[in-house]
């Protein structure tokens, strides 16, 4: 018979003696069995399972994103890949809800046997951070030691030689650099999109200056904010001011990349954009979820233990929130929506940039 096509055991072909026996209870191995135990490595070792999918989904995606150029199908198949890890993300948000099941005092019958075992030694996490984008210099530290110290050297190895090559978010904005349309033969994008941001404020400024229902003093406080607004939007317009705010860090994206983000959500309902569109709308999705898995570990902590230090030795519910904060990868991507605009004042598209922008496009034409 054909190897491929003998055949296997359901136990067998997923180990299940192998995963069945790993929950070994520390409680257990000091007389004083703990009931809830048995719950928290089972849903540890989930998490832990689940993080192999999606660095798994993860990896493929980098990969195909590494070989330059990437195309429509591509495309696709990263946005089904990414929508896959979206959903995992859901499930890992959930599994929260299963571990309050336990409460404080559960906990409290083994969490001294844990010492000092600590989800911040995940392996695999770190990994996930890694590739997405997290760079060492902008993590939130609870140690003075580096965040790798805790693994072995092999794993610091595969941590360090992630870190030296291009992340989801480096392989993100090298696509975005690449994309076409920008300028095209004597339509500018840029420049037309600052006619219609002028034009847009100019319009507002109007309205409030007319409205009979709103005091002097709210019209002043409103088109103060407007100014500000109108700040915001001259960042985009100034190249320098972009620069500058990627040295001092406040933004990662860089320039052009920014550029076709904010042309792809703007023209998202070009056939040949929607795609692209909706990759930057899945990328959003998981750094959302993230950072909710992150808040939602907080507050999970904050219910179990209080204000006491983490087993690992960190600050506990206080440093868990500031990483909520602090470690997010695709920021600049959700701030795509500060700097859009009403369908309504959307510079037009001339009719030889939209006919490319079709599905009758082809390299032919």
């Amino acid at each position: 018979m054909d190897k491929e096509l003998s055949s296997i055991h359901y136990d067998q072909y997923l180990q299940l003696q192998k995963i069945l026996d790993a929950q070994k209870l520390r409680s257990v191995e000091f007389n004083k069995p703990a009931h809830d135990e048995m719950l928290f490595i089972i849903v540890h070792q989930v998490y832990e399972l689940w993080f192999k999918e999606i660095l798994h989904d993860l990896g493929s995606i980098m990969e195909l994103f590494s070989e330059g150029k990437v195309e429509e199908a591509q495309i696709g198949v990263a946005i089904s890949r990414l929508d896959r890890i979206v959903k995992i993300q859901k499930i890992l948000v959930d599994q929260i809800d299963i571990i309050e099941t336990m409460t404080p005092l559960d906990f409290l019958d083994f969490r001294n046997y844990l010492l000092p075992a600590s989800g911040f030694q995940s392996f695999q996490f770190r990994q996930l951070e890694v590739s997405l984008g997290l760079k060492r210099e902008r993590r939130i530290s609870y140690t003075q030691c580096s965040y790798s110290g805790v693994f072995s050297d092999h794993e610091q190895e595969i941590l360090n030689n992630l870190e030296a090559g291009d992340s989801m978010f480096d392989l993100v904005e090298k696509w975005l650099e690449r994309t076409p349309f920008l300028q095209f033969e004597t339509f500018d994008f840029l420049e037309e999109y600052k006619k219609s941001v002028q034009l847009m404020l100019q319009r507002e400024e109007q309205a409030i200056d007319k409205a009979d229902y709103i005091s002097d003093q709210e019209k002043m406080l409103r088109v103060r904010m407007l100014g500000e607004t109108n700040t915001y939007f001259n960042s985009i317009f100034n190249k320098e001011m972009h620069e500058e705010k990627l040295k001092e860090g406040s933004l990662k994206l860089s320039y052009k990349a920014t550029i076709s983000a904010l042309l792809i959500n703007l023209y998202r309902d070009e056939p040949l954009l929607r795609q692209p569109f909706m990759f930057l709308q899945k990328l959003i999705d998981m750094d959302e979820l993230l950072t909710t898995w992150r808040n939602r570990h907080a507050q999970m902590v904050l219910r179990t233990l209080g204000q006491k230090i983490g087993t690992g030795g960190s600050s506990g519910y206080d440093y868990l929130k500031t990483t909520a904060d602090k470690h997010r990868v695709f920021y600049d991507l959700h701030n795509i929506s500060t700097l859009l605009i009403p369908r309504s004042f959307l510079p037009a598209l001339p009719m030889e940039l939209k006919e490319k922008l079709d599905f009758n496009f082809s390299k032919d034409d």
